[in-house]
């Protein structure tokens, strides 16, 4: 929901941090390193380190936004880069939340369930619309640069970034906020879900598509 507001905020300085890595490092370099560090926080949400892990959840969502960058300065944008970073992105998620019920299972393992459960209706949602707005050419108004189209809804990347920080300010309270965050999430797969489809069958009916 926030994404189209908070993602022309940060594009000026990734920039200007990208063309400092230019020649230095690929966008797939970057997106792993990204991810080496995010997955760092389960074990560290395991054991209870969790300002140590937030700064991993921070230093992640930090180089998940520089590997866009990076690839745009240096001409080097690829859908097959773009797969890598939406795949690793939601193998992160689903691992901060994991961490959470490793650290205290009794209390946060439901909530933790819960929430994986959403991130999949979230996950697949957004994923299956990419596929068939591909095929049909739609186009992304919103997030030209975006490697897949990026269907819109009540948690987007900025929603969760947001609820992640919050998991590792407020771990004793992460059960009730997990809870509130999968409410949000299926939300946002039941309209996904409806937005997307009557989208595609309204395209294809004014005769989009590549056949």
């Amino acid at each position: 929901m926030l994404d189209r507001w908070t993602m022309p905020l940060t594009h000026r300085p990734l920039e200007r941090l990208a063309q400092r890595l230019k020649g230095r490092a690929t966008p797939d370099q970057v997106t792993f390193v990204a991810f080496l560090i995010g997955i760092s926080a389960l074990p560290l949400l395991a054991w209870e380190y969790y300002g140590l892990a937030l700064v991993a959840v921070v230093l992640n969502r930090l180089g998940d936004g520089l590997d866009g960058a990076l690839a745009r300065v240096s001409g080097r944008s690829s859908e097959a880069g773009g797969f890598l970073d939406i795949g690793l992105d939601f193998v992160f998620y689903a691992a901060v939340v994991l961490g959470f019920a490793l650290a205290n299972p009794a209390e946060n393992a439901l909530a933790a369930a819960l929430l994986l459960f959403a991130f999949i209706g979230t996950g697949t949602s957004f994923l299956a619309f990419a596929i068939a707005a591909k095929q049909q050419a739609i186009e992304r108004p919103h997030f030209p640069n975006k490697a897949f189209y990026y269907l819109e809804g009540l948690t987007e990347g900025t929603e969760t970034v947001v609820a992640l920080v919050l998991f590792c300010l407020f771990p004793s309270h992460f059960a009730i906020l997990a809870v509130v965050f999968a409410a949000a999430c299926l939300i946002t797969t039941a309209t996904r879900l409806w937005g997307g489809y009557w989208t595609l069958r309204a395209n294809k009916a004014n005769g989009g598509g590549r056949g």
